[in-house]
């Protein structure tokens, strides 16, 4: 399962109004894991940056006068998210204000759901959260996703972020984290099935100390998203 974690930010608020992406950040989910790979670059808008959306993610006309324009890279960005499933917090907003650059670089080109599915993590944890504050701050503080390093607003660190917070909210599904990866890994991985099938005396593997600190990070995760229930960490638990 491939999927890319994407955030944007743009020169105000409403697309209707001519607004423009100025910058796009995208993290790659392999597996429900980070594979490593991302894209992100900042764009020249072709108009004035609104005091407002500068406040929030701090970035300048001057700044972006000498980046490339959408039309410059949009192969590149459709061929990263393509055959994925897209992840966005508040998923109308960035894909609406996508399908407007898509559209003015070429109208022939497919909308952003032509080339990806798209699952909107606010509506996820509007369902999962009801009545309780879901923007980006507030559900990675619930889920105990690290948010120190966020001063202002950033495409690409937002999209780490939602990363982290989407796989704590979803801990409880589709596999637990047991698929490489790393194609590296599957030799190590089809050992063990294969020492784990035996009838004889079973090898153990010892978890290192890289794998024990994710595993404590992911019970905190767990126990933070479930407001304390991880049975886990229950007392007699091993």
């Amino acid at each position: 399962m491939r999927q890319v974690v994407i955030d944007t930010e743009t020169t105000g608020l409403d697309v209707g109004k001519g607004h423009r992406v100025i910058e796009i950040g995208c993290v790659e989910l392999l597996e429900r894991r980070p594979s490593g790979r991302t894209f992100h670059c900042y764009l020249n808008p072709g108009r004035p940056v609104d005091e407002g959306a500068r406040a929030v993610h701090g970035i300048g006309d001057e700044f972006l006068a000498d980046k490339p324009r959408f039309a410059d890279i949009a192969g590149e960005f459709l061929a990263f998210i393509a055959d994925a499933e897209l992840i966005a917090h508040n998923a109308m907003f960035d894909i609406g204000f996508l399908d407007n650059e898509i559209a003015l670089h070429d109208a022939g080109l497919a909308s952003l759901r032509g080339h990806a599915r798209v699952l909107d993590t606010l509506q996820l944890a509007r369902e999962k959260y009801p009545g309780q504050q879901n923007n980006l701050n507030a559900l990675c503080r619930r889920l105990g996703v690290d948010i120190r390093h966020r001063e202002l607003h950033g495409a690409l660190v937002d999209a780490h972020l939602l990363a982290d917070a989407y796989l704590a909210m979803t801990a409880g599904q589709g596999d637990l984290g047991f698929a490489a990866a790393d194609p590296a890994d599957a030799p190590r991985l089809t050992a063990v099935v294969a020492v784990a099938t035996r009838s004889h005396a079973l090898r153990v593997l010892r978890a290192s100390a890289e794998e024990q600190d994710l595993h404590a990070r992911r019970l905190d995760a767990i126990d933070a998203a479930s407001r304390g229930a991880c049975v886990w960490r229950r007392p007699g638990m091993p």
